[in-house]
């Protein structure tokens, strides 16, 4: 079958390969065939080593497919269902679990070390995918509870998104921040993670929306989705005196994932309001902070992982919100390429021209 493959972390281009095979298929597991992904940057990041990854891997994790063959024991899935890849599952027996946390759950790490892949007739070296999946491939073997069954009236592309970004950015606003109607909002990174914490802000009611990006683009995209301004980096300090009377925000989202954006957040953020971290970054990124302005600020400093909340029941909610109208999931998708193009849709991230770009496999 076909993946993309990246040899060598620090690589910035993938190679498609016409002779892999997905491995490990037997009890527990399902094989998918893939119909839809997307790129995320934390593709981008495990690529580049600011993310650890084993490699080499095939990434890809916001996936959807059609289940073709269910090995022994697993209950709940057949061959022809429709189902999105799950790449942090829950074991549903975990203390984190428990709590209804699953996002906590740490069974599905345990994944991320197994190889997936492997080429027959190539090298031997065993060949990875990102956490413990890697969708930019035709077929892909994965621990049952991976696989997550979908609606029929919900498309793959859909699907795929609400496998990761969508359940990152909406969960961020509506789990982890628990975002006030009447609020104000400022949002600092608008890919496809930040423009779905803006309409999670949206839906919950905030009053005044800040997205704040350095690509016009995407400034202007924010507005389409529920944004009632956009700025650049260089424009935040003014939106911040002319939107809260340089109070600060109620809630700022940093959906970049480093240090100095996260910093600026901190300073945008109110005494007493709330920053939420959704950008994933990198081990040795250290946040300045004082343990005076800990003290006295009295700011919420909210960590927000996958969505921040139980994913089964955030992948509903998300779908409830698509057949509502109350938000856009199309719009997100800007490009759509096959996956032998593949490596436009990298440069299309990187360039910040795509918020969502779709590979159909």
């Amino acid at each position: 079958m076909r993946a993309a493959v990246l040899h060598e972390i620090g690589q910035d281009k993938l190679e498609v390969l016409d002779d892999m095979e997905a491995v490990g298929f037997g009890p527990g597991k399902v094989r998918l065939r893939v119909k839809a992904t997307g790129l995320c940057h934390s593709d981008l990041s495990a690529m580049s080593g600011v993310l650890p990854q084993p490699g080499p891997f095939v990434p890809g994790h916001e996936g959807a497919g059609e289940i073709v063959e269910v090995g022994e024991g697993v209950t709940g899935l057949s061959a022809g269902d429709r189902a999105l890849v799950c790449w942090l599952p829950a074991c549903g027996t975990c203390p984190a679990c428990e709590r209804g946390q699953s996002h906590l759950c740490l069974s599905g790490f345990m994944n991320a070390g197994t190889p997936n892949f492997k080429r027959p007739g190539g090298a031997p070296e065993d060949i990875f995918g990102f956490a413990g999946t890697g969708t930019f491939a035709e077929e892909v073997v994965l621990p049952a509870q991976c696989a997550v069954p979908i609606p029929d009236d919900v498309p793959y592309d859909i699907a795929a998104l609400i496998g990761c970004g969508v359940t990152t950015g909406l969960g961020a606003a509506l789990n982890t921040a628990e975002v006030e109607a009447g609020s104000s909002v400022a949002v600092i990174g608008c890919g496809g993670v930040g423009i779905s914490a803006i309409q999670g802000a949206r839906a919950a009611g905030a009053a005044q929306i800040v997205a704040v990006d350095p690509v016009d683009a995407r400034r202007t995209a924010a507005l389409r989705f529920g944004a009632t301004e956009a700025v650049a980096p260089e424009g935040l300090d003014d939106a911040k005196s002319r939107v809260t009377s340089g109070e600060g925000f109620d809630y700022v989202f940093e959906v970049v994932g480093r240090s100095a954006t996260a910093r600026t957040a901190y300073e945008s953020t109110r005494r007493g309001g709330t920053l939420c971290v959704v950008g994933a970054g990198a081990l040795d990124d250290f946040l300045q902070l004082s343990m005076f302005e800990l003290f006295f600020d009295e700011k919420r400093i909210l960590p927000s992982l996958y969505g921040g909340g139980d994913v089964l029941r955030s992948y509903r909610r998300a779908v409830a919100l698509w057949r509502a109208g109350r938000i856009d999931l199309e719009g997100l998708i800007t490009h759509r390429v096959r996956l032998t193009e593949i490596n436009d849709a990298l440069d299309q991230m990187r360039s910040g021209e795509a918020l969502r770009t779709c590979i159909q496999v």
